[in-house]
């Protein structure tokens, strides 16, 4: 159950955020003295860092973590924790109060700092650094006045929010998704720029806080890239929601008066407290000094191979830095490449990574492998199967009508190629089709295990009954009338 305890004079939440910095950042701590040379300095300590941290320490490698902001990273500080924790306390809440909200969210997150406070790091044999680090030289890494020397090198600093080139949007002072959760008071009203994942989180649940939202997306729907299906539906709820939607919106300026915002558009004029961008992301090289060791860059990311090797090969990269899959658990499955080909035979490959990613809106969207449209324009032959979830009668027994699951295969063998669910537990339910696909494993062979009922996981059962239905030859169908004209 979710509860908060009584708020602090000061803010929502504020004794838990004292607690959560002194986790992620201690004041008073102290760095500790080098070691002569290190088999692997890491910069940067969100996900990729810190499972690269302590699986490489765990093995016995001498290791040091450089981290400027907050060990955690993004992740744990300023994104899928805190907009979660959001998300749910608004989901399970009749009538949330934003204090209550903000208040829990800061009590989960400091819940959560423990696992990748700077303490557990040190007590499991790494180094840790607090401060900026960057590259004298392929095997010299600076922090402040220490110098550390390493075998090895791996970038995984992440990325930071990207703001749209708008007249005026850097004078309407905007938040981000660095900065969103400080909140200490609602704003009366918010204008979020891009319906993406991010935007569309956060607008849900800010609005069931009883804050006016005004969502803006220059394209035609929100959540373009996923399934246009899913797209509606969750369009559908936002609406229900309160959410003011501007799609196929092009801002042309923000105006900023003594009072209040003006977003200025193709459409007209919307006047708000506060603006919030959420318009893609760019990898954070900017300190680093790359350029001095011949690292490159390809498309604003660190050029990597499929083993994660940057131009430079005594240098790695890994998550948001170097790819475009900005997922934590894209950065994990990178963290345990890594730590293979940084310290031992460099033969894990990223060539095979199934990586999903999901959308946390309620409904939530999740996705993996290819879409109709990927694989049209690649000329793939495929066939599509679909389940509506609100036919199963575990679905029945809670009253949940909504959702469905589209899963794509081969049309010439037992293979599947792609996957969407939209569903309140959809991230929980597409972990069996990504087990499924990274081993090989196609709807006939999962039609062979035995799932619980009532259950939402039986939509495996049920589309393995299709494809097996389906995959019946005319002459096959011909035989068995045969056999059963025979045994009348």
């Amino acid at each position: 159950m979710l509860t908060t305890e009584l708020n602090s004079p000061d803010y929502p939440g504020a004794q838990y955020d004292q607690n959560w910095q002194k986790l992620t950042f201690p004041q008073n701590y102290r760095n500790p003295i080098p070691k002569k040379c290190y088999h692997l300095v890491i910069i940067g300590a969100g996900p990729a860092g810190l499972i690269t941290a302590i699986t490489a320490s765990g093995l016995g490698a001498k290791v040091a973590l450089i981290e400027q902001r907050g060990m955690g990273g993004d992740c744990l500080n300023v994104g899928c924790v805190p907009s979660k924790a959001l998300l749910e306390f608004t989901k399970h809440k009749s009538s949330p109060t934003f204090n209550d909200a903000f208040s829990w969210m800061r009590q989960t997150r400091n819940l959560i700092a423990r696992h990748d406070s700077v303490e557990r790091y040190v007590k499991k044999g790494v180094d840790v650094f607090l401060g900026t680090g960057s590259f004298l030289d392929e095997k010299t890494i600076k922090v402040g006045e220490q110098e550390l020397t390493t075998q090895k090198t791996l970038i995984a600093t992440g990325s930071n929010p990207k703001f749209p080139h708008l007249i005026g949007l850097s004078e309407s002072h905007p938040l981000t998704n660095e900065s969103v959760f400080n909140l200490t008071e609602p704003p009366k009203d918010l204008a979020i720029l891009g319906a993406g994942p991010v935007g569309c989180e956060l607008s849900q649940a800010l609005s069931r806080l009883g804050i006016k939202i005004n969502l803006f997306e220059i394209a035609d729907k929100i959540l373009s890239k996923e399934h246009p299906k899913a797209s509606d539906m969750v369009t559908q709820f936002l609406l229900d929601d309160g959410v003011q939607l501007f799609t196929g919106t092009k801002i042309s300026e923000i105006k900023k008066t003594d009072t209040h915002l003006i977003v200025c558009t193709d459409k007209g004029k919307i006047r708000v407290e506060k603006i919030l961008v959420a318009a893609g992301r760019q990898a954070n090289i900017n300190s680093l000094g790359i350029e001095s060791i011949g690292i490159e860059l390809r498309n604003g990311l660190i050029a990597v191979d499929n083993k994660l090797r940057t131009t430079n090969p005594k240098v790695f990269a890994a998550g948001d830095v170097c790819s475009q899959l900005q997922y934590t658990h894209n950065a994990d499955s990178h963290a345990r490449i890594v730590v293979q080909n940084s310290l031992f035979a460099p033969t894990a490959t990223t060539d095979k990574l199934v990586v999903p990613h999901c959308t946390y809106t309620n409904p939530e969207v999740a996705s993996v492998g290819e879409t109709q449209e990927t694989l049209t324009a690649q000329g793939v032959s495929f066939d599509t199967y679909n389940i509506a979830l609100g036919d199963l009668d575990r679905s029945q027994t809670r009253g949940d009508r909504t959702g469905f699951v589209e899963v794509l295969t081969s049309s010439k063998r037992d293979n599947i190629l792609g996957a969407t669910i939209v569903a309140r537990d959809a991230g929980e339910q597409i972990a069996s089709i990504c087990v499924a696909m990274a081993n090989n494993i196609g709807l006939r062979a999962l039609g062979k295990a035995v799932i619980p009922y009532p259950t939402r996981g039986e939509y495996l059962k049920r589309l393995a009954d299709t494809y097996n239905r389906k995959r019946i030859t005319p002459i096959a169908r011909k035989l068995l009338n045969i056999w059963f004209q025979k045994n009348e």
